[in-house]
């Protein structure tokens, strides 16, 4: 439904600033540059799927051998302890901290269709307990919060779409978005947390997010000390040995489990192909809409207008041309994504607009869908504190987005 507004926004917007910008400025060429720009993005929409059916292929092939080596058991594994802390009105054996675990681990991995079917099973075993049935309860708005935050390791679709749209090294925003993300599930963390009088103190919660804010922090010092112009040589290098470790791990873990490696990634490979076909009229119609908000200078007023605030203040205001991909993620997965591929073609996608829209993208999640979609599939109404808590965490994630962006590739 958001993304309905936002599509209707965009075209009744442009057509109204198109008509000013002709009979207030003469400009005779704004509604031809409008009708030109539909035709392009129509085009780059489509050439953007086609491009996207090879990579997606592989990976969701490369996804679908760790699903079946057991890489999420693993996850639930190691994090069963912390989560049983972060929700003590579930019952330890209780069925959903098996399907909350998966969840998180799926998320984490970038298993958006796995996720979203466990995230939703979780709402309704979690609902089976919820004493009022219309209210969200305290561990179902922690486990949205931790949802919205965007916890992932790796930003599957946002190194896809790197690579599609012809980065020099894709991967090279992996450690910004694992650190941005990163802030912005303590925060949203913390803020729940608040609100629920959960002590943060506990060791178990000590020990998990000490040893991760430990790691994070040594991360943010080191490429703080190093020379600028070797930040993203090590970053580059860094972000490839991981990704490739993990595709071997996932390889590793399915060896030992004695799967058929070749059939499990052509079993991935054909809903990677099945994918990208699909996806072509909504990238299609997303980057239209976005294109003819920008044909028509809409787009320009609204950086300006950021920018002049944020220079008033004598800020460094190079990130503007980035933050519609930011101020569009918690409305709609979908429009951020068309916004993140419309300004990597306009900038380039190693300028440093274009990463950084990348590392927005990646920041944090669709916080109004996915409250919509999670609590509306157990019909509850009074979301009490989920919402703020939420754009909390989408907050911080913007801003350290920012701060890494600026440390990165700045």
């Amino acid at each position: 439904m958001a993304l309905n507004y936002i599509w209707i926004a965009f075209f009744l917007i442009a057509f109204l600033v198109a008509s000013v910008k002709l009979i207030l400025l003469g400009d005779t060429e704004v509604f031809p540059r409008i009708i030109e720009m539909i035709f392009d993005m129509a085009k780059t929409g489509f050439e953007l799927s086609i491009y996207l059916t090879g990579i997606m292929a592989f990976w969701l092939g490369i996804m679908k051998i760790g699903e079946k080596g057991g890489i999420i058991r693993v996850f639930s594994r190691l994090v069963g302890p912390f989560f049983s802390r972060l929700f003590p009105e579930i019952p330890k054996d209780h069925p959903a901290i098996g399907s909350m675990i998966m969840n998180f681990s799926a998320n984490m991995l970038g298993l958006d269709n796995a996720a979203t079917p466990l995230g939703l099973k979780t709402m309704k075993e979690m609902q089976h307990i919820n004493p009022q049935k219309d209210t969200a309860s305290n561990s179902q708005i922690m486990f949205l919060v931790l949802n919205t935050s965007g916890l992932s390791i790796i930003p599957l679709t946002i190194l896809i779409d790197r690579s599609v749209v012809g980065a020099a090294n894709p991967t090279d925003v992996f450690i910004p978005i694992m650190l941005a993300t990163f802030f912005s599930t303590i925060t949203g963390l913390i803020a729940v947390s608040i609100y629920q009088k959960i002590n943060l103190f506990d060791k178990v919660i000590l020990s998990y997010l000490g040893g991760i804010t430990l790691f994070m922090t040594g991360v943010i010092v080191y490429f703080s000390l190093i020379p600028q112009e070797q930040i993203a040589e090590v970053s580059n290098v860094a972000s490839t040995f991981i990704i490739f470790s993990v595709i071997i791990s996932f390889v590793i873990l399915a060896l030992i489990k004695k799967v058929n490696i070749y059939e499990a990634f052509i079993d991935g490979a054909k809903e990677g192909f099945g994918i990208a076909v699909k996806i072509i009229p909504y990238l299609v119609a997303i980057l239209v809409a976005i294109g003819v908000f920008r044909a028509a200078g809409a787009m320009d007023y609204v950086v300006k207008i950021i920018s002049s605030a944020i220079s008033f203040f004598g800020i460094n205001a190079d990130f503007v041309e980035a933050l519609p991909t930011a101020l569009m993620k918690p409305l709609s997965g979908s429009a951020a994504r068309g916004m993140n591929l419309e300004i990597m073609k306009t900038f380039g996608p190693d300028n440093f607009v274009g990463r950084l829209s990348s590392i927005f993208r990646g920041a944090t999640e669709t916080t109004f869908y996915i409250i919509a979609v999670y609590f509306g599939s157990v019909n509850i109404k009074k979301t009490r504190y989920a919402v703020p808590a939420g754009l909390m965490a989408d907050a911080a994630g913007i801003i350290a987005g920012i701060f890494v962006g600026y440390l990165f590739f700045h």
